[in-house]
């Protein structure tokens, strides 16, 4: 299936008023969790944009910095995703405790680049724009549109930029397989 880019949503969709925003339940994890897969399939062009000001910005202060901070994450995440993969006890906790794990890549990733150069430009170029995009998605009421699209995704009508990191950190498979199910027990 052909890669598509979610187009970019419209500003006062992305940052509307206070009244569209609100706490997630703490309590309740995986609506919390439904929320902010939504909200990253939905505004990922939005969030791209954020991240690529804030990098660019972070990128002209340090240039050689920002690039092996990035070379790191990214080599660290492809390895931790694919070790997942290889290895059960990992995949088991990866799909448990998403969160969990991309701390393990952050964290990874901050004490090799603290070996390797500044901090800083991680804790800036990096963290702050992923730190951005989860406090968003975390607070952001979802919207009919915003559903539609995702179900879209999640049964492979659609395939997103997102919607693969999403594969790839197992966020997605269960509604894929709550669709299944649900489907089934129509037929039957």
């Amino acid at each position: 299936m052909e890669v598509q880019v979610a187009p970019l949503r419209a500003w006062d969709d992305f940052f509307p008023g206070s009244d569209r925003f609100s706490r997630p339940d703490f309590k309740d994890i995986s609506k919390w969790n439904n929320r902010v897969v939504s909200n990253l399939l939905y505004y990922q062009t939005n969030y791209l944009m954020v991240a690529a000001a804030v990098v660019s910005i972070v990128g002209f202060l340090s240039p050689l910095n920002m690039l092996i901070g990035g070379t790191v994450v990214v080599l660290v995440f492809m390895g931790f995703v694919w070790v997942s993969h290889n290895k059960d006890i990992l995949r088991r906790l990866k799909k448990q405790y998403p969160t969990s794990f991309v701390v393990v890549i952050m964290l990874s990733s901050y004490f090799l680049i603290s070996y390797l150069g500044d901090v800083m430009v991680f804790m800036f170029g990096i963290t702050l724009p992923l730190l951005l995009m989860f406090v968003h998605a975390s607070l952001r009421l979802r919207n009919i549109k915003n559903k539609l699209e995702n179900k879209m995704e999640g049964i492979g009508l659609k395939k997103t930029p997102m919607g693969i990191i999403l594969d790839a950190l197992e966020q997605q498979e269960d509604s894929i397989n709550k669709l299944a199910d649900y489907i089934s027990k129509v037929k039957e």
